[in-house]
């Protein structure tokens, strides 16, 4: 009784007693071990009391914290549900988090990063339009000879390992669905060695690219450079070899080995040994050289071949266009323009004359081959 009545002033003992009342009607006529007894299971009781009381209060807590306290403004698009933080305004959004509901904008991070890389700047198909027109017009207000000298400063910066070729942006490559516009149309050999692109350090769209082997013309290749010049506007033309061209080589093999060919490729290296002097390039000993006069050789058959379309070279009075040969080496990445073709000839001129003495002539770089100049020295040495 006097446990009982210390511990009166708790909940779980006042019920304790309320039950050992009403089991002990007359308290005098029970013995004090029963009575030690009823206090003790009375303590135990009140025991189990306090801790399922305890127990179910801190479930209560605990789905209250999980509920947690919301946010008042919801986001039109998260990736995930950011966790609760003592100062949830100071937390970042992820970059999912783009506008929130009530059209308010939402702060983002992430925002330079996504304007390096173009996200921000639009991506409708009208503002794709517009900056297609844009790169249209650019390109259209260069003369030849500015994108020939683009050319060169390019393959300059890609043999010193200045490259600054950086690809586009999902926006830019957006915009060139609708058009494109390069300025150059290059013929040049399918090796793997040479990714005509990267030796000139552009990127896409920035040229028109025609491969085969031996860069030599054909009805699909000229068809194809008869489409860039026409249809796309074309400034430049060039017909680019390179260093160690197998199909040039093995075009200098005898007739009865190129006939073991299969009948397309025996076709294409007879195609292109019909335009090497062989008998003079067999006077070459020096097997650097002799490779290298006779891939230039080469070129300069194409160069002189393209010569004989009306249409190309009505472009080519105009000043509309430029034609050029030119010379990869695989070894340095160099590349040297030679025999080009410009407005300064005559679209009628024979030429015979100018071709024999230009066979006799060593390169000396950019260099304007069908002129008045160059035709007096032909007839000179001609008489």
């Amino acid at each position: 009784q006097a446990r009982a009545a210390a511990a009166a002033d708790s909940p779980p003992a006042l019920v304790a007693l309320s039950i050992e009342r009403c089991a002990m009607p007359d308290k005098s006529s029970t013995s004090p071990a029963a009575v030690a007894a009823l206090a003790v299971s009375s303590i135990a009781l009140g025991g189990v009391l306090a801790v399922l009381a305890y127990v179910a209060s801190g479930r209560g807590d605990q789905e209250s914290a999980s509920r947690g306290p919301r946010r008042s403004v919801k986001f039109a698009a998260v990736d995930d549900e950011d966790d609760d933080t003592e100062e949830p305004a100071k937390k970042p959004k992820r970059s999912g988090s783009l506008r929130r509901a009530e059209g308010q904008p939402a702060p983002n991070p992430f925002a330079d990063t996504e304007e390096s890389l173009g996200i921000n700047c639009g991506f409708s198909m009208e503002e794709a339009r517009l900056l297609a027109e844009e790169g249209h017009a650019a390109a259209k207000n260069k003369t030849p000879p500015e994108v020939l000298s683009d050319l060169q400063k390019g393959n300059a910066r890609f043999w010193t390992g200045t490259a600054v070729r950086v690809d586009k942006t999902p926006f830019q490559r957006r915009a060139l669905i609708s058009k494109q516009y390069p300025s150059v149309a290059i013929l040049g050999c399918s090796d793997s060695r040479v990714p005509i692109e990267i030796v000139f350090d552009q990127g896409l769209g920035d040229m028109f690219v025609i491969r085969v082997a031996g860069n030599c013309l054909g009805t699909t290749t000229s068809a194809s450079l008869q489409y860039a010049v026409h249809h796309l506007k074309v400034k430049v033309v060039m017909v680019l070899g390179h260093e160690g061209c197998g199909a040039v080589k093995a075009a200098q093999l005898p007739p009865d080995a190129i006939n073991k060919e299969p009948a397309c490729l025996g076709g294409l290296l007879n195609g292109l040994r019909e335009g090497l002097n062989l008998e003079r390039l067999n006077k070459v000993r020096d097997a650097k050289a002799h490779d290298r006069e006779a891939v230039v050789t080469n070129v300069k058959r194409q160069v002189e071949r393209l010569t004989s379309d009306d249409c190309i070279m009505s472009k080519v009075g105009s000043g509309e266009l430029l034609i050029v040969g030119a010379f990869y080496e695989i070894s340095s990445g160099i590349v040297d323009f030679f025999h080009e073709v410009s407005e300064e000839m005559e679209p009628n001129t024979n030429l015979s004359p100018i071709s024999r003495t230009m066979e006799r002539r060593p390169s000396r770089g950019v260099l304007t081959r069908f002129n008045s100049r160059l035709a007096a020295e032909s007839d000179e040495e001609a008489s």
